[in-house]
This record gives C-alpha cells, structure tokens and sequence, in this order.
C-alpha cells in the first residue's frame, strides 16, 4: 500500500468550468475524457484558458452512482454555454494528499484523509474532489499517475 502523506490547505474559493452528470462508477472514466474536452472547447470559445489542471468533484454515492462535477479552474465565471456552466470550489480548510497509480486504486487514499481530518477533531464537510496532474495520454502507464485528493473539513467550535 501507498504511504500518503495528509497535508492542510487554507484556499479562497476557486471558480470553474464544468459539465455535470449521474453515473454509475464503471461510467465515469468514459464520461471525464468527454467531459474536459466539451468543457475546453467552450473556454477556447470564449477566449478563456484553464488556470490549472482538469479536476472532477464527486457528490454522493447515492443508490451505487455519483454525481460528477468536472472540468478547469478558470479566472472568473463563465458564460454558461451549452451543458457548460460555471461553478466553484469551496473556498476554507482541507486535508490534501497525492496518490500515485490508477485511478481505480484510490479508495485507501480517501481512508486516510478520513482518518487523518477525525483524528485532527475534525468531520469531512461537503464533496470531495480530485485533480489530475498527469495526462494519461502522454503519461499511458497508470502506475505513474499523480492525483491530487482535496477534501474539505471543519473542527467544530472553530
């Protein structure tokens, strides 16, 4: 197992570009690839650049599916174009660590955050979200991949 090391971010909110959906695990891959290119094509569109790699957020599961925020952080909201619309990442404190592999070996990395935010007197507040710093198609072994895994916290009486 992968040794994960748990920082804490203090962020502003960070707004976004992004397509939104419900599905089932087995989906999701597919849907991202689809996803970030409907979603770059707009920004192209609108004579706007991502500030920073792709990410997706994922709201549940619910009943076995997820839904799927994803897209770029970009400077200021955009234009909602399409199924394209603008969103944000929550601003305040989370834990933060990297997994390096596939994507389907993540589920350990999400324990420990867990563990490392309850046994800091914190809870896990709203949706997780993962950016993924390495393009699988210039980087085609997944045992390289490095995602960043965000998940937003609060002690409470802070």
């Amino acid at each position: 197992m992968q040794d994960y090391t748990v920082d804490t971010r203090h962020q502003a909110e960070q707004d976004t570009a992004v397509l939104e959906t419900t599905l089932s695990v087995p989906e999701i891959g597919p849907w991202l690839g689809r996803a970030y290119a409907t979603v770059a094509e707009t920004l192209a569109a609108q004579h706007l650049r991502p500030t920073g790699p792709p990410f997706a957020r994922y709201y549940g599961p619910d009943g076995g599916h997820f839904r799927v925020e994803a897209g770029f952080p970009v400077e200021a909201p955009i234009a909602p174009a399409g199924e394209v619309h603008p969103s944000r990442l929550p601003g305040g404190t989370s834990a933060v660590t990297v997994h390096t592999g596939p994507y389907d070996a993540m589920e350990p990395a999400y324990d420990v955050i867990t563990s490392w935010i309850r046994s800091h007197g914190g809870e896990p507040v709203d949706a997780p979200w993962e950016t993924y710093l390495d393009d699988p198609g210039q980087h085609p072994d997944p045992a390289t991949w490095h995602t960043e895994i965000v998940q937003p916290y609060r002690v409470p009486g802070h």
